[in-house]
């Protein structure tokens, strides 16, 4: 069996003398593990990095198996993010996330979109509102994602300003006043207001804080794990450049 994919490189870890077991964030088959002979030569070390984009084509007697990968270069970008503060802990960050997917399950759209993130992450203008875009889609490819397009308790598709913690709902500031103090603020440029322009640091603290909160009680939590800690640094320094 065999298939060639685009992918994106999450990592690596050590297998016998020379090898890796290279774990990539395929295009048409998902996150996908396998063996890359040589992976740790002076070559194809470069090569491997978190961020950098493959070419890979997979062979295996079985598909059940670890198989191997044959790579060949994409895009690199592993070299320009390490010289970035905020772009090393958003592609950890970013990768940690990706590995929520069952292994094998395709998610093309979240692909382009961790291509088109790690295109960016070095920029602090686009890092952090592109960083929270991805992890609204995540929880909705993962089955938690949140409705934003009307108010739960009116219907109304204007002046949304919070997100029910129970229902992943938006309510109307109206609707929402008296108990925005059990809600959670919704940053407008998560719905396209106002348009055109970046997002203050209080939008992009309270965006993160959102995706935050669902990604824990949905998706950590149950397992009994805890957010990222890179991510809390990411976070930080997105909304700190974004004074």
């Amino acid at each position: 069996m065999h298939w060639s994919d685009e992918a994106l490189v999450l990592g690596a870890r050590r297998h016998g003398e020379s090898g890796v077991v290279l774990e990539l964030m395929t295009r048409e088959h998902g996150r996908h593990l396998g063996l890359v002979h040589g992976g740790r030569s002076h070559k194809l070390q470069p090569v491997l990095q978190p961020g950098n984009s493959v070419h890979a084509t997979w062979r295996a007697r079985l598909d059940e198996q670890l198989g191997t990968y044959t790579i060949e270069p994409a895009t690199s970008r592993a070299a320009r993010l390490m010289t970035s503060p905020l772009a090393l802990y958003g592609i950890a960050t970013l990768t940690a996330l990706l590995r929520l997917l069952p292994e094998r399950d395709p998610h093309p759209d979240l692909h382009a979109m961790a291509e088109a993130l790690a295109d960016h992450l070095d920029e602090p203008d686009l890092a952090g509102p592109l960083f929270v875009r991805f992890e609204l889609a995540l929880l909705t490819e993962l089955g938690f994602g949140l409705d934003l397009a009307s108010c739960a308790a009116t219907g109304a598709t204007r002046d949304l300003a919070f997100v029910s913690p129970k229902s992943g709902r938006a309510v109307s500031a109206a609707a929402g006043e008296p108990y925005r103090d059990r809600l959670l603020p919704l940053p407008g440029f998560l719905i396209g207001q106002p348009r055109g322009n970046r997002p203050s640091p209080q939008e992009l603290d309270h965006g993160f804080a959102l995706t935050g909160y669902f990604l824990d009680r949905s998706l950590y939590d149950p397992q009994g794990q805890h957010l990222p800690d890179e991510r809390a640094r990411f976070v930080a320094l997105a909304i700190k450049q974004a004074e």
